[in-house]
């Protein structure tokens, strides 16, 4: 029996880093592929994961602070510190496998450790980028606001882009509709692949049966207090307000965005964490009990599918963002540094599915500003507008799921439809040896199985030395002007 295909997925521990690339490595699992997710020894210790989740088999390296985060004391000491010691902990696990039964075919990593690409090389027939941003960005990135204020967080964004032309693939986690002119340009100059949204099939195209957790949560977690509340509201009434994991706002922001929303007279279910509960107004929660809910975490997907769920007010990171439109929810957007302010202007300019809130001129959105903003979304002539394009943009997404199969071939190198995992499978014919058990088919010979193709794909690692001379030999063919093959037309007529 042939060995299904194996690949490692390498994120960057962060719950919006890790979540988003496990959701598509189910999509894969889903495909017959198997699939380790690599997770960092603490991680794996403090959440209890054991050696999987579900299908998807789990394993670990070190970030160097294997009892924790906090013994970093900061990002720089510990981005530094996953740069040094992750490139050996990863080798040696790849290493581990490339001897076993079930070696590593192909290895998907995120941008932010470039070094996963290069020790990957040295073992691994594929390597494939996975990016969480839009592919506009890939080409006019933007880094004003973070370049005094998060040092360590600009070298780490800009690094991500250090080799980025020596993967073999970029997969990019959008969707073709909200940017086909961009991915078809991107497309014409290198290997791209819109993969999104990855966020639970359930909500989506229901393909993954009993799919309806999110991920890895760092926290602990109580979802049933955000949905039993929100179980009690009318529909499209709440506002749900989010500013991700990351953000560190001022007290007099989070002041006037306690007295924004209480000010806007609408049901809110706010996620506020422990580290900003301080922030609060003194007497702010006493006073709005009967109108909104504080809670410390909330199952964001889950909220944002309910019926009761009219308008997500957000920092507009792209997790937040393509979750927020695949869904059919209108945002307000309050933009705080990254790809944040370029993922709003297009939320309410490109796709007019959202208003962005303005800042003063000391750069706080004051109390008045969010109440107006909310009641336009929410009750407003242009409100309703923005609903009908919310709705638009997930029945569009899904709609062009559903087209996927009179996708041709022959236009594979002009667009690439966002089909999630099996546009590998079934439309990439650069990635068919090592993504599809019965990967080439010709007109006169149907099916090359696996166990067909050469050794040094099929069997990668038992021989090193004769894979890296073979492979070699394909390192910079395509600058040569003519290829000469030693065969003749009639024997291989359609290749």
């Amino acid at each position: 029996m042939v060995n299904r295909s194996h690949v490692l997925v390498v994120p960057l521990p962060g719950a919006g880093h890790i979540n988003p690339m496990l959701q598509f490595s189910r999509r894969l699992v889903s495909k017959g592929l198997k699939v380790t997710f690599v997770i960092t020894k603490f991680i794996s210790k403090s959440r209890q994961l054991g050696s999987s989740i579900g299908p998807i088999q789990l394993d670990t390296i070190s970030d160097g602070y294997d009892d924790g985060f906090n013994q970093a004391g900061s990002r720089e000491p510990y981005l530094s510190s996953l740069h040094d010691v992750g490139p050996k902990t990863l080798s040696d696990l790849i290493k581990r496998y490339q001897t076993s039964s079930s070696p590593i075919h192909a290895v998907i990593y995120e941008p932010f450790l470039a070094w996963a690409l290069d020790v990957a090389k040295d073992f691994v027939y594929l390597q494939l980028l996975f990016l969480h941003m839009l592919v506009l960005l890939i080409t006019s990135f933007t880094m004003s606001t973070m370049k005094y204020s998060y040092p360590a967080n600009v070298k780490m964004t800009m690094s991500q882009f250090a080799n980025l032309d020596k993967a073999d693939w970029i997969l990019i986690n959008t969707f073709y509709k909200l940017e086909c002119e961009v991915v078809d340009t991107m497309s014409k100059v290198c290997p791209l692949l819109t993969i999104g949204p990855t966020i639970p099939s359930i909500y989506l195209d229901k393909s993954i049966d009993d799919e309806d957790d999110y991920g890895i949560s760092l926290c602990e977690i109580d979802a049933s207090l955000s949905i039993n509340w929100l179980s009690t509201k009318p529909t499209a009434s709440v506002v749900y307000v989010s500013f991700g994991s990351c953000a560190t706002l001022s007290n007099k922001q989070m002041e006037e965005i306690a007295w924004g929303l209480k000010r806007s007279n609408f049901h809110f279910l706010w996620m506020v964490m422990d580290s900003e509960k301080g922030k609060i107004p003194e007497g702010f929660v006493e006073e709005v009990e009967n109108k909104g809910l504080l809670v410390n975490w909330s199952p964001q997907v889950k909220v944002l599918a309910n019926k009761v769920v009219g308008l997500f007010f957000t920092h507009c990171g792209w997790n937040s963002t393509i979750e927020a439109l695949s869904l059919g929810v209108p945002m307000v957007t309050m933009p705080g540094w990254s790809d944040q302010q370029t993922n709003s202007k297009l939320v309410e300019d490109a796709w007019k599915v959202g208003v962005r809130a303005k800042v003063d001129e000391h750069g706080i959105v004051k109390r008045e500003e969010i109440a107006i903003c909310i009641k336009e979304v929410m009750e407003g002539d242009r409100g309703r507008e923005m609903k009908m394009n919310s709705k638009k943009w997930k029945a569009g997404y899904r709609g062009y799921k559903r087209r996927k199969k009179q996708f041709d071939e022959k236009d594979r190198n002009n667009k690439y439809p966002s089909l999630q995992s099996d546009i590998l499978l079934n439309y990439s014919i650069n990635l068919e040896p090592i993504f599809d058990q019965a990967a080439v088919s010709l007109p006169s010979l149907e099916n090359l199985e696996f166990s067909d193709l050469p050794s040094f794909v099929s069997d990668a690692g038992s021989y090193p030395a004769i894979r890296e001379l073979l492979l070699g030999q394909f390192s910079n063919f395509l600058e040569a002007r003519w290829l000469i093959w030693n065969s003749f037309n009639e024997l291989e007529v359609e290749v």
